[in-house]
């Protein structure tokens, strides 16, 4: 199409979650609608979530769930699409799911699935979906937004960015769409990597040396905020689901704690070992309760190790805090390179909430994950995805 200009009513940058499910939207109204994207192929970060089996929502998403200066202003988009909506369009397609844990809903057999029923809906809508189509320029005048891609020109009377944040970039994560919203007059909150792992440096990470691989359950607390759910020591630092969570809450020289033993009163637990194993040194009874190479560890650097009898009570009460309350000093996170989501964005104050369109340049719209709207780990971002793009899908 170099040298002519192809007209659509709607124009989507980016053709993730929540751009298809914008143009899939917004197409259904009758609406000629575009999606394009710089990357090879439509929806790489779909398929490469859950391990490569789409945790595509999570079944008790609230306003919540998420993380944003602006933190009422994702209410009204989850309440207009909600989770069984979403649910409803992957069994209309006969796509097999599960339950993992806490809401989150898996496919049986691969996130492929996900992105082929998305495409078909565009295909049955008649969306139009062009890949390897970089945008080279923006402008808009009186009549709508004029945009120059690699593969020509495009006009649009209304333009949504979906574009996503700066995650993985290995999958084609760019700060495109933040550099528009900034041409266009919208502020941008600081950005950083969310559930993302967390790296330790110097005696921190020799004290934890060679227990990479180790995991366990914990209940990670900072900021007033706490998750429970499995920590993973890695090479480089932590990792597992109740860190990438905390992650999000955490940034450097913050207070990080962690329940080494959630569900137990340390202390009573302790004292209890101490009356009905007494000979057993306290090596021992942890091993029993956590992996025995962490508990060798914890002996050797932070605890007494002795039988349990000779364990007098300061001593079983520091035991029971450091178990209880472990104070870990993280370095950083492994940066965007690994992160699921990106904290921050597009400033919401100024984008409306029940249509995601700029209150700065009427028909400009943004959805999904290049807003300053974060969710947590379990499906929660791909619900904002459908929602966002749905809410904007319904006004473009």
């Amino acid at each position: 199409m170099t040298g002519k200009t192809l007209r659509c009513d709607v124009l989507v940058v980016g053709a993730g979650a929540a751009g298809l499910m914008c143009a899939i939207t917004a197409a259904r109204r009758g609406r000629i609608v575009q999606v394009i994207d710089h990357a090879n192929k439509p929806g790489k970060k779909i398929l490469m979530s859950g391990g490569g089996r789409c945790n595509f929502t999570n079944t008790g998403t609230t306003h919540a769930n998420f993380i944003s200066a602006n933190p009422h202003f994702c209410k009204s988009a989850l309440a207009r699409y909600s989770p069984g909506d979403f649910i409803d369009m992957v069994e209309r397609h006969g796509i097999a799911y599960h339950e993992k844990e806490l809401g989150q809903l898996f496919c049986d057999i691969s996130s492929k699935q996900i992105v082929r029923m998305l495409l078909d809906e565009c295909s049955a809508a008649g969306v139009q979906l062009r890949t390897d189509c970089a945008v080279t320029a923006v402008e808009r005048g009186a009549d709508g937004f004029r945009v120059q891609t690699a593969q020509g020109s495009f006009h649009s009377a209304s333009l949504v960015v979906a574009t996503g944040g700066l995650s993985i970039p290995s999958m084609g994560a760019s700060g495109f769409g933040y550099e528009l919203a900034k041409r266009f007059g919208h502020e941008l909150l600081p950005t950083r990597a969310g559930l993302v792992p967390l790296t330790l440096s110097g005696k921190h990470q020799e004290r934890f040396a060679e227990l990479s691989g180790v995991a366990l359950p914990v209940e990670a607390r900072c900021n007033g905020r706490s998750f429970r759910n499995s920590m993973l020591i890695t090479h480089r630092g932590i990792s597992g689901p109740a860190i990438l969570q905390i992650s999000s809450y955490w940034q450097p020289g913050d207070d990080l704690r962690l329940d080494l033993l959630p569900g137990h009163d340390a202390l009573a637990w302790l004292r209890q070992m101490k009356q009905e194993r007494g000979a057993s040194e306290l090596r021992t009874v942890l091993s029993e309760v956590m992996p025995r190479r962490l508990a060798l560890r914890l002996c050797e650097q932070w605890l007494k190790d002795k039988p349990m009898r000779q364990l007098d009570e300061p001593e079983l009460k520091a035991a029971a805090s450091l178990l209880s309350d472990f104070p870990l000093v993280a370095s950083g996170t492994e940066g965007y390179r690994t992160a699921e989501v990106t904290l921050g964005g597009v400033d919401t104050r100024k984008v409306s909430s029940s249509t995601m369109e700029s209150q700065l340049v009427p028909g400009l719209h943004f959805v999904g994950e290049v807003l300053d709207v974060t969710g947590w780990l379990g499906g929660y971002n791909f619900q904002w995805a459908w929602a966002s793009g749905h809410a904007a899908g319904l006004a473009a």
